[in-house]
């Protein structure tokens, strides 16, 4: 069955390991998650990073990541390691995971 394009934006997503979106996803999470276990710097939203990584790649091993929900944990890790520029490349690779998924429907943010 096909669904509209909003649908798409606004739903789970479904597929599991077989959606390329979910396999970038938690690919994307993983290599974020290991710089930022290796990075030597302490700094204040260390904690809400890595919890907020450790959500997304819950979310993509569900297999139903919801798209407000992704979009939200990656504001929350950019704002916490935006500033740490040693990261910078493994947040895009992040970023562009989670708009594999689509932008957000108007009016949701």
């Amino acid at each position: 069955m096909l669904r509209s394009v909003e649908q798409r934006r606004q739903g789970p997503v479904t597929g599991g390991d077989d959606d390329p979106r979910v396999t970038e996803l938690r690919s994307a999470v993983a290599r974020l998650r290991r710089r930022l276990a290796a990075h030597p710097g302490e700094f204040a939203d260390r904690t809400i990073a890595e919890e907020e990584l450790a959500a997304l790649d819950a979310m993509a091993a569900d297999g139903t990541p919801e798209i407000p929900r992704l979009r939200r944990s990656l504001l929350l890790i950019a704002g916490a390691i935006g500033s740490v520029s040693a990261l910078a490349p493994e947040l895009a690779e992040v970023r562009r995971a989670v708009d594999l998924f689509g932008g957000p429907v108007r009016g949701q943010g």
